[in-house]
């Protein structure tokens, strides 16, 4: 059952995570890349063939969102 739900500040990964875009081990990865590149985290996670451009774009609104007070039904 779907329930309304106000989260902070969520992060990237946590929301991919959440919404099973992307897997623990996937995000590390990314994570891992990025410290060596200094890339945006949906940036690698769409080169790295993770995400789909169009997924990651849903989930940065989500973000969005979420980091202005919204109310988001899960």
């Amino acid at each position: 059952m779907a329930h309304a739900m106000v989260l902070n500040q969520s992060r990237l990964g946590e929301l991919l995570i959440h919404r099973k875009l992307i897997s623990t081990t996937q995000l590390e990865q990314a994570l891992a890349q990025q410290h060596s590149c200094q890339k945006p985290l949906g940036e690698l996670l769409v080169e790295m063939n993770f995400v789909s451009s169009e997924q990651l774009e849903r989930v940065l609104a989500e973000q969005n969102f979420r980091k202005s007070g919204f109310w988001i039904i899960d």
